[in-house]
């Protein structure tokens, strides 16, 4: 027998992938086999061979090959959206075509380093310009870049060139729903890849302009959830270790900052939301010496952070009543360190003194909420800021600063400064509701800086932002008799109570944006702080103990419960909001048990509704039962300068 007959000749076999499809492999074994190149797979021949199986559908063998081809490439580092041939894998993750043009991106980035910069420089402009150039290359890139548009549309109220839009439907859309548009496209495009396992400072970074713009749509939760996955990615970072920042001397200064605006803002939900704390002050401030212009920058920031440094573990601890007290000495320190904190004279940007100056006081007023929590306010300590009287001096502060601040310096920073001014009107409001005082004829008082809140809030924005009719209502209910500003600017409602995306943008659109999902606005603020101040001074409530009023936002899209395009319900929720939604008094929670409430119809003022005519009041008075004040608890007026407001 010939050698050639007694050696055996090779068995020709299928490549792994043609194998699992069922298909005859048109290939040598040397190279890929055509069915391979055509359908963008790797030709390999790595599988042992099985006993034959039943036959399955080929279109979703082929699908699942490619997504565990697709899982094997992120692991070993291959490029994450693309296949070994440089096309697209999935189209799930494919970007929004002609969405973001060149010019609609220089256009906000100039408005970003203009108007955002001053407050949060988290960014160097040359590293903002590189990411801009890369976008076509890094999805990382493309989805900071696109977070960042967003961010300054809906946060800074960037409003955007028609001409710049390169599709005419755009054009149509309000810069909250084309800002929102980019959110999900961002948002969308970022999930195709693992930024989790491998986090840098740009991965950050687009977080935190995620959970920013959220906010300014009031996806509070889902702000929440962002922020936490900021603050997580930062620790993976180790961007709260200081041997961090020794080994790249263009980003040490952003970094820092980055770190310290998750740090602040992290604070700053605890003591809205009642949520837990992660990041410490364990950095050293940034000094942005690179430039020698952002000098002042740096000192704002730093004072800044000086104020939330006072929010430590004991005090957020007590907030969330993890502990039972402290000693009344604490109390006192901490607001002695809230108002040592900051000079008469800041030398910093004009944004940034507005921010210093209403967070202080803001703060100033939840540390007097937790001592009215402890039941330690009283109203003959010779400590003012432990006598019930304290939230009436620092309105009065509050009011005069802001009446020296230019508009656009306020609204730069958002829903998160009105969200502020909310907070202390109506802690004020609770106080003159269960106090009486002796109004002075040539002076301003009590119930006229409550007016001033309502004038402030409704000339930010335009008015058109939640927190207005949830004052309305609050003032309704323990102010009855407060005459309303006659200059008070109660927004436009819109047509509709729901503007969907599909009312906006054209249907060819739908397949380039996600659905825009509905929202709930925040319940209105508990009652619980204004009961124990009653409890305390011995006044009656100005409304019903048996039932505890809770006032829900209409369910809609995002168009109609964006922060500033907003069309505002007039109906109750059933009372079972969760305790994350409470608005304020930070350190409480409604005690009585929640009945179903009833339609909010005051016959002196109409809050904004889905009515097609402009709300009007019928008189300057809301027309409940009077509040009854007990004399023990005198308050004398307190003078302001008169220039600052006119009494109404």
């Amino acid at each position: 027998m010939s050698s050639s007959s007694t050696t055996a000749a090779p068995v020709k076999r299928a490549c792994d992938s043609c194998h699992r499809r069922k298909v005859k492999c048109i290939g040598e074994g040397t190279s890929s086999c055509k069915n391979c190149v055509s359908a963008g797979l790797a030709c390999t021949y790595n599988a042992i061979p099985q006993k034959k199986g039943p036959k399955g559908s080929r279109a979703k063998v082929l699908s699942e090959l490619r997504e565990n081809q697709r899982n094997a490439q992120l692991a070993v580092g291959f490029p994450q959206d693309l296949s070994f041939d440089g096309r697209s894998l999935s189209t799930t993750f494919a970007r929004a075509q002609g969405l973001l043009p060149t010019g609609l991106v220089e256009s906000c980035l100039d408005f970003f380093f203009t108007h955002v910069y001053p407050t949060e420089p988290v960014l160097h402009r040359q590293k903002a310009q590189e990411a801009a150039v890369n976008m076509e290359r890094s999805t990382e890139a493309y989805c900071m870049i696109v977070a960042l548009c967003a961010y300054v549309m809906i946060r800074a109220n960037m409003e955007v060139p028609s001409n710049m839009l390169s599709r005419s439907g755009f054009a149509q859309m309000s810069n909250m729903t084309f800002g929102h548009a980019l959110l999900e496209e961002s948002v969308r495009v970022r999930n195709g890849y693992d930024y989790r396992e491998n986090p840098t400072h740009m991965t950050v970074l687009t977080s935190w302009f995620v959970c920013g713009s959220y906010f300014g749509l009031a996806r509070e939760n889902t702000a929440w959830g962002y922020l936490r996955e900021a603050t997580t990615q930062a620790q993976l970072l180790g961007m709260h270790d200081e041997e961090t920042y020794k080994h790249d001397p263009l980003d040490i200064s952003r970094k820092r900052v980055l770190y310290w605006l998750l740090f602040m803002a992290e604070r700053t939900y605890a003591l809205h939301k009642h949520r837990p704390i992660s990041l410490y002050p364990t950095i050293h401030p940034p000094s942005l010496d690179e430039v020698p212009s952002d000098r002042p920058i740096a000192v704002g920031l730093e004072l800044l952070i000086t104020l939330y440094k006072t929010i430590d573990n004991t005090f957020i601890n007590l907030w969330n009543r993890v502990h039972a007290q402290a000693n009344p000495a604490w109390y006192a320190q901490v607001q002695s360190q809230l108002s040592a904190a900051i000079p008469t004279y800041l030398e910093c940007t004009e944004a940034q003194a507005v921010q210093i100056r209403i967070t202080q006081q803001w703060l100033k007023a939840m540390a007097w909420q937790l001592c009215v929590c402890q039941g330690i306010v009283s109203s003959v300590t010779n400590d003012s800021c432990m006598t019930f009287k304290y939230p009436i001096d620092i309105s009065r502060d509050l009011l005069t600063m802001t009446h020296q601040f230019s508009q656009p310096a306020m609204e730069v920073h958002g829903a998160e400064l009105i969200e502020k001014l909310f907070d202390i009107a109506c802690c004020l409001a609770d106080v003159v509701a269960v106090t009486s005082f002796s109004p002075d004829a040539f002076a301003l008082g009590p119930r006229d800086y409550v007016s001033r809140f309502l004038t402030l809030i409704s000339t930010l924005r335009g008015g058109q932002s939640r927190y207005l009719p949830l004052l309305l209502a609050k003032l309704s209910e323990v102010l009855p008799n407060l005459p309303l500003p006659r200059s008070l600017n109660l927004p436009q409602p819109l047509s509709g109570s729901t503007i969907g995306m599909a009312g906006t943008v054209p249907s060819n659109m739908t397949d380039d944006f996600s659905a825009i999902p509905t929202v709930t606005s925040p319940s209105y603020p508990s009652n619980e702080l204004i009961r124990r101040l009653a409890a305390q001074t011995g006044a009656q409530l100005p409304f019903s103990t048996s039932q505890q009023t809770m006032i829900q936002g209409a369910t809609s899209h995002v168009e109609d419960l964006s922060m500033y395009d907003t069309a505002h319900s007039t109906t109750h929720s059933s009372g079972s909001a969760p305790r994350s939604n409470s608005t304020t008094p930070g350190a409480y929670e409604p005690t009585v048990p929640q009945r179903n409430s009833q339609m909010l119809s005051h016959s002196s003022v109409q809050l904004p509704s889905s009515h097609p005519q402009h709300t009007h009041m019928q008189s300057h008075h809301m027309t409940v039962a009077p509040t009854a004040y007990d004399p023990r608890f005198n308050i004398q007026g307190y003078p302001v300068d008169p220039s600052m407001m006119f009494k109404q």
